[in-house]
Parts: C-alpha cells; sequence; structure tokens
C-alpha cells in the first residue's frame, strides 16, 4: 500500500484504539492524561523542529522569499480558523468532561451535525498528513504519533457516550468507523488528485500547521491545566520529547 495512505489509515485507527480502552479500561482517565501530555509535546516538537522549517522550504520554492512569512502567518492563522469553526459544531467533546459525558444522556454531541463536522475535520487531517507524508515520510510519521494520540481520548469519549443510549450497538459500530475511516478517505482524495506543486505543499503544511497549534493551545494545553497528577503529566510530556528524539536519529 502507499505509504501515505498506510499513515491516513494508522491514523484513524487510533479512534478504534481509543473506544477498545474505553471498553476493557474501567479507570481511563489516568491513561487519557497520559496520552494528551504525551501528544501535546510531540506536536509542539513537531511544530518547532519540523513543520516550520518544511513550510518555510516550500513556500520559498515558489514564491518571494520576502514575503514567505507572511504568508505562513496568513496560512497558520486560516488553520487555526478552520479547526475553530469546525470544533464550534463539536459541544461537549473537552476529554475534561469524560465523567460527565458518561453521566449525560442527551448524546447531542453525537448528532448528525456534530458527526459531519468531526468527519470533516478528520478527511482534512487525512489530506495533509498523506501530503506530508509524500513529501517526508519521516515528518509524517511524526504526524501520525501526535494526530493519533490525540485521536485516541476522543474514540474512548464516542465509546462511552454512545454507551449510554439503549440498543447502540450498531449505531456504536457505524460511527466509530465512519470516524475512523475518515482520515483514510482525505488520503484517497490526495492519492486521486496525484503529483502538486511545491506551492500547493508549503500551502498544505502551513495549514497543518495552524491545525496542530490549535489542537496544542486550546484543545491539549487547556486539558493539561486541568490535570491533577502532575507525575503522570510530567512523565507523558517527557515520554512524547524522547519519541520525536528517537524519530529523528532513526529518521
Amino acid at each position: 500500500m502507499n505509504i501515505g495512505l498506510l499513515f491516513t489509515l494508522l491514523t484513524g485507527l487510533f479512534i478504534i484504539i481509543g473506544a477498545f480502552i474505553g471498553y476493557f479500561v474501567k479507570n481511563n482517565k489516568k491513561f487519557i492524561n497520559f496520552s494528551i501530555s504525551m501528544a501535546f509535546s510531540v506536536m509542539v516538537c513537531l511544530s518547532i523542529f519540523e513543520l516550520i522549517p518544511e513550510s518555510l522550504e516550500y513556500l520559498e520554492k515558489a514564491t518571494d522569499s520576502n514575503i514567505k512569512y507572511l504568508l505562513l502567518i496568513g496560512l497558520v492563522l486560516i488553520g487555526i480558523i478552520i479547526l475553530k469553526v469546525l470544533d464550534y459544531f463539536i459541544p461537549n467533546h473537552e476529554h475534561h468532561n469524560e465523567t460527565e459525558l458518561e453521566e449525560d444522556k442527551n448524546l447531542y454531541h453525537i448528532g448528525i451535525v456534530s458527526s459531519v463536522a468531526i468527519i470533516l475535520h478528520n478527511i482534512i487531517e487525512g489530506m495533509t498528513i498523506y501530503s506530508t507524508t509524500i513529501v517526508d515520510s519521516h515528518l509524517g510519521l511524526l504526524m501520525l504519533l501526535g494526530v493519533g494520540l490525540h485521536n485516541i481520548p476522543m474514540g474512548i469519549v464516542i465509546y462511552s457516550t454512545l454507551s449510554k443510549v439503549d440498543n447502540s450497538k450498531y449505531i456504536k459500530i457505524f460511527s466509530l468507523i465512519l470516524v475512523s475511516i475518515s482520515t483514510f478517505i482525505g488520503g484517497i482524495i490526495m492519492y486521486i488528485l496525484g503529483d502538486i506543486s511545491s506551492i500547493i505543499i508549503g500551502i498544505l503544511l502551513s495549514l497543518t500547521l495552524g491545525m496542530i497549534v490549535y489542537i496544542v493551545v486550546f484543545e491539549l494545553f487547556s486539558e493539561m491545566l486541568e490535570i491533577k497528577n502532575k507525575k503522570t503529566l510530567a512523565i507523558g510530556i517527557i515520554t512524547g520529547v524522547i519519541i520525536f528524539l528517537v524519530s529523528l536519529y532513526f529518521g
């Protein structure tokens, strides 16, 4: 299989991993905190040491070097806005509300609009992960880890919430599969489009950087502030940094 498609498929499967954790682990709060802090450090390192230099490199190939920084900032802001708009349609998906979600029988956040927003979010991520992987498989692997770890708590939340619905077995399975393969669908879209120019690669990398900045600042960091167990927090952050350094060594 094309490595770009493989990475988008694996990224989506982290949702399923989260669902299995929700099923087998009764006290999953500690694992959620660990995965959040690890995803945070991986994504911060990825942004600083990989995405920013790569984005500037490809933007400079296709534009005047004097405006590459302005273009990067503008595209990063657009990436942030895209996820902000999508998150607006995904109410109550914060991970620190896991206990409340398990007790909440409304389940309005898994309605049609919410599902569409999550799927669209993942399709965009799949497109950027595929494009990045084709350019640099090492960078694509880091994105897989960062975004995938971020998807684990989402899988736990989706499973735990749907478990509150009577006769929800098929709804649960269908929803999890659909959300999981949406990242792969994004990869397929880019595969069909074929070769893309340097400017398109630069744009996609910059948009990805913006999305990751949004996830790091507005989701992961806010979640980390809620973590009471600082030992788990520190271990997760250190583990993420180690993963990044190891990937650099073998990359």
